[in-house]
Protein backbone atom coordinates (compact mmCIF):
# COMPACT_ATOMS: atom_id res chain seq x y z
CA UNK A 1 0.00 0.00 0.00
CA UNK A 2 2.85 2.53 0.80
CA UNK A 3 4.30 1.80 -2.74
CA UNK A 4 1.33 2.58 -4.68
CA UNK A 5 1.23 6.07 -2.29
CA UNK A 6 4.94 6.32 -3.26
CA UNK A 7 4.44 5.55 -6.65
CA UNK A 8 1.77 8.18 -7.33
CA UNK A 9 3.12 10.60 -5.44
CA UNK A 10 6.33 10.47 -7.64
CA UNK A 11 4.02 10.94 -10.46
CA UNK A 12 2.56 14.00 -9.79
CA UNK A 13 5.62 15.56 -9.39
CA UNK A 14 6.85 14.49 -12.06
CA UNK A 15 3.97 15.97 -14.58
CA UNK A 16 4.28 19.24 -12.18
CA UNK A 17 8.20 19.43 -13.16
CA UNK A 18 7.45 18.38 -16.76
CA UNK A 19 4.21 21.40 -16.53
CA UNK A 20 7.17 23.47 -15.54
CA UNK A 21 9.55 23.05 -18.01
CA UNK A 22 6.90 23.33 -20.67
CA UNK A 23 6.10 26.88 -19.16
CA UNK A 24 9.55 27.85 -19.29
CA UNK A 25 10.50 26.84 -22.64
CA UNK A 26 8.38 28.46 -24.60
CA UNK A 27 9.43 29.70 -27.77
CA UNK A 28 8.68 33.71 -28.56
CA UNK A 29 5.45 34.04 -31.07
CA UNK A 30 8.25 35.30 -33.47
CA UNK A 31 10.41 32.14 -33.49
CA UNK A 32 7.65 30.15 -34.74
CA UNK A 33 7.12 29.92 -38.24
CA UNK A 34 4.94 27.04 -40.42
CA UNK A 35 7.75 25.91 -42.66
CA UNK A 36 7.59 24.31 -46.20
CA UNK A 37 8.77 21.11 -44.85
CA UNK A 38 5.95 20.70 -42.86
CA UNK A 39 3.40 21.24 -45.53
CA UNK A 40 5.20 19.25 -48.18
CA UNK A 41 5.34 16.20 -45.76
CA UNK A 42 1.19 17.14 -44.85
CA UNK A 43 0.69 16.72 -48.76
CA UNK A 44 2.45 13.45 -48.86
CA UNK A 45 0.32 11.90 -45.82
CA UNK A 46 -2.87 13.61 -48.03
CA UNK A 47 -1.43 11.38 -51.02
CA UNK A 48 -0.28 8.54 -49.15
CA UNK A 49 -4.20 8.42 -47.64
CA UNK A 50 -5.70 8.78 -50.96
CA UNK A 51 -3.95 6.46 -52.54
CA UNK A 52 -4.87 4.17 -50.00
CA UNK A 53 -8.75 4.69 -50.16
CA UNK A 54 -8.43 3.91 -53.61
CA UNK A 55 -6.54 0.50 -52.92
CA UNK A 56 -9.15 -0.46 -50.58
CA UNK A 57 -11.92 0.43 -52.84
CA UNK A 58 -10.24 -1.65 -55.65
CA UNK A 59 -10.05 -4.38 -53.62
CA UNK A 60 -13.10 -4.34 -51.95
CA UNK A 61 -15.10 -4.15 -55.70
CA UNK A 62 -12.50 -7.48 -56.52
CA UNK A 63 -13.80 -9.15 -53.58
CA UNK A 64 -17.41 -8.53 -54.26
CA UNK A 65 -17.35 -9.72 -57.63
CA UNK A 66 -14.91 -13.02 -57.00
CA UNK A 67 -18.23 -13.09 -54.55
CA UNK A 68 -20.80 -13.47 -56.84
CA UNK A 69 -18.58 -15.58 -59.06
CA UNK A 70 -18.59 -18.03 -56.59
CA UNK A 71 -14.89 -18.44 -55.81
CA UNK A 72 -15.39 -18.23 -52.42
CA UNK A 73 -17.91 -21.28 -52.13
CA UNK A 74 -21.44 -21.36 -53.22
CA UNK A 75 -23.65 -17.97 -53.00
CA UNK A 76 -26.28 -18.14 -50.66
CA UNK A 77 -28.95 -15.93 -52.80
CA UNK A 78 -30.86 -15.61 -49.21
CA UNK A 79 -28.29 -13.25 -48.41
CA UNK A 80 -28.66 -11.51 -50.96
CA UNK A 81 -31.89 -10.75 -51.01
CA UNK A 82 -31.76 -10.18 -47.42
CA UNK A 83 -28.51 -7.71 -48.14
CA UNK A 84 -30.42 -5.75 -50.55
CA UNK A 85 -33.67 -5.06 -49.18
CA UNK A 86 -31.89 -4.08 -45.97
CA UNK A 87 -29.99 -1.41 -47.74
CA UNK A 88 -33.37 -0.01 -48.49
CA UNK A 89 -34.11 0.37 -45.27
CA UNK A 90 -37.69 -1.38 -46.17
CA UNK A 91 -37.91 -3.61 -43.24
CA UNK A 92 -40.61 -5.12 -42.59
CA UNK A 93 -42.04 -5.02 -38.78
CA UNK A 94 -40.90 -8.40 -36.92
CA UNK A 95 -43.63 -11.21 -36.92
CA UNK A 96 -46.02 -11.16 -34.20
CA UNK A 97 -46.46 -7.43 -35.07
CA UNK A 98 -48.50 -5.65 -37.75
Amino acid sequence: MQLLALTTELTGLAIQHVGVLAADQAPEPEDVKAGWTAFVGFLLLIAALALLGWSLTKQLRRTEANRKAGVFGPVDDEVDRRADHHADDDVPPPSGQA
